[in-house]
């Protein structure tokens, strides 16, 4: 259930669910994949389409956060296109549920064409959502709206090896 709370300390919140999404991912990482760290970087400024870089073991990930809240009836979101040009450049959709102690279901969508074989170009511009004088709302420019149907659903060990397969593969042949 949303409160007044949820959009007037909306700031508050985004660092909540980043700090626990970091806190579970490094948790894998450490605990989970033979004690491995991940590098974590922020942008000064936020005009590239990306939150977090995320580097462990020379792969390097950029990183779109987005999140709604359990049960909300949101079906799409909005990412830059400039995501998209950035090689490893990806979206978590953090699905939160804050009533329980399973807050975050992790949902996650890779923007490399070359890998999923569409382009995020492809997809619809978003509006604004203010209009201007004549009513009219008019195009984001590389801003594009994306459906939920698009994301697949991760538990966050999935998600850390979807992120750095190529430390699952090293996994995967010392265990060999």
């Amino acid at each position: 259930m949303i409160t007044e709370a949820d959009y007037l300390e909306s700031s508050f919140r985004e660092k909540l669910l980043e700090h626990v999404f970091l806190s579970e991912l490094l948790q894998v990482a450490w605990l989970g994949r033979g004690r491995k760290t991940v590098e974590v970087l922020k942008p000064e400024v936020d005009n590239a389409g990306y939150d977090l870089v995320l580097e462990c073991q020379g792969t390097r990930r950029y990183v779109q956060l987005k999140s709604s809240a359990q049960g909300s009836s949101t079906k799409q979101t909005q990412v830059n296109a400039k995501l998209a040009e950035k090689l490893g450049g990806c979206v978590i959709w953090l699905w939160f549920d804050d009533t329980t102690d399973n807050r975050i279901v992790l949902r996650y969508l890779f923007l490399e064409a070359t890998r999923e074989g569409w382009s995020i170009r492809e997809c619809p511009l978003a509006r604004r959502t203010t209009a201007n004088a004549q009513g009219y709302k008019p195009e984001r420019r590389n801003t594009h709206v994306i459906h939920k149907t698009r994301f697949e659903e991760k538990n966050i060990a999935d998600l850390f090896d979807t992120l750095f397969p190529d430390l699952n593969q090293q996994l995967l042949t010392l265990n060999w």
